[in-house]
């Protein structure tokens, strides 16, 4: 057993495992540098209930990437990401919903940069879609190292952290409609110098609750920035109902795993996923696939 797995079976939370890492040939955790997105009008749809534009995913790109899509439901990284967001739903809709305060307010973190967490949310985001009678905002609260534009190639003028330091801005003002009719997101904005206020503000206690109780279908993903890297990741904690900690195999010290979960001690439901593993004893799928050397 490695340092890692030594160290989160010390940490006594929920473990799973995924061989799922980002493409390699980008600059940021594996992304590319963002590309101008494709708008068009809006579809009649009851999903669409935000905004007046939607976003075209680019399906080949997303491929390029290695990322879910939504033909994509059959694949060993489908699978994976399918284990991996049944505890997330049914603790926000489910049986146990009483139990978790504001379940449906997840943020996704890591102890260190590049160990995969955005490509994480994003494919967990994308497996949620599948879900019937479930919508997805997917939330771009890395602020200092956006990840989600580049991935999914979106550019907007405004986002998350305008929202929080101007009044005049809405929520409907920043969320973007994607093709994907039950997917919506939300970029980071722009970046300012006490971010980490705004982040641990009241204002975004109201964003935060808006976002939860606006619609009782919604998840609400949250790309968080690492936990040692910056005080934001902290912050954005606090609000939150769960916390999905991504931890890269065979990489990350045991000791940096330590103080980022410490970090986490308040919060009521921690899970984690230790990402690019590339083989689990003892773990083989059923539909003619399994666990190889390939880097899926």
């Amino acid at each position: 057993m490695n340092t890692i797995e030594k160290a989160l079976q010390k940490s006594e939370r929920n473990l799973w495992f995924a061989r799922a890492q980002p493409a390699a040939h980008g600059s940021l955790e594996g992304e590319p540098q963002a590309q101008p997105g494709k708008v068009a009008p809006a579809l009649a749809s009851p999903m669409m209930r935000e905004g007046s534009d939607v976003h075209v995913l680019d399906v080949e790109r997303m491929k390029a990437q290695g990322l879910l899509t939504p033909e994509d439901t059959r694949s060993p990284l489908a699978e994976e990401f399918r284990m991996i967001k049944r505890p997330i739903v049914n603790n926000a809709f489910g049986t146990r919903s009483d139990f978790v305060r504001s379940g449906n307010l997840v943020m996704v973190t890591s102890a260190l940069p590049r160990e995969g967490k955005s490509f994480c949310t994003i494919n967990l985001a994308l497996s949620i879609t599948h879900e019937v009678d479930r919508t997805v905002l997917l939330v771009d609260a890395d602020v200092a190292r956006p990840a989600i534009p580049s991935y999914l190639g979106i550019q907007a003028d405004i986002g998350l952290l305008d929202a929080l330091d101007d009044g005049g801005i809405d929520l409907a003002d920043v969320i973007i409609r994607t093709s994907i009719p039950n997917l919506s997101i939300v970029t980071a904005g722009t970046n300012r110098r006490r971010s980490t206020e705004l982040l641990a503000s009241e204002a975004m206690a109201r964003l935060t609750t808006e976002m939860a109780q606006r619609y009782p279908d919604r998840i609400v993903l949250f790309d968080s920035p690492p936990l040692l890297a910056t005080s934001e990741a902290s912050a954005l904690a606090a609000h939150m109902g769960q916390i999905i900690f991504v931890v890269e195999a065979e990489r990350v010290p045991q000791d940096a795993v330590r103080r980022a979960l410490e970090q986490l001690r308040s919060c009521d439901v921690v899970l984690t996923l230790l990402n690019k593993a590339r083989h689990v004893p003892g773990i083989d799928y059923g539909y003619g696939y399994g666990y190889g050397n390939d880097k899926s």
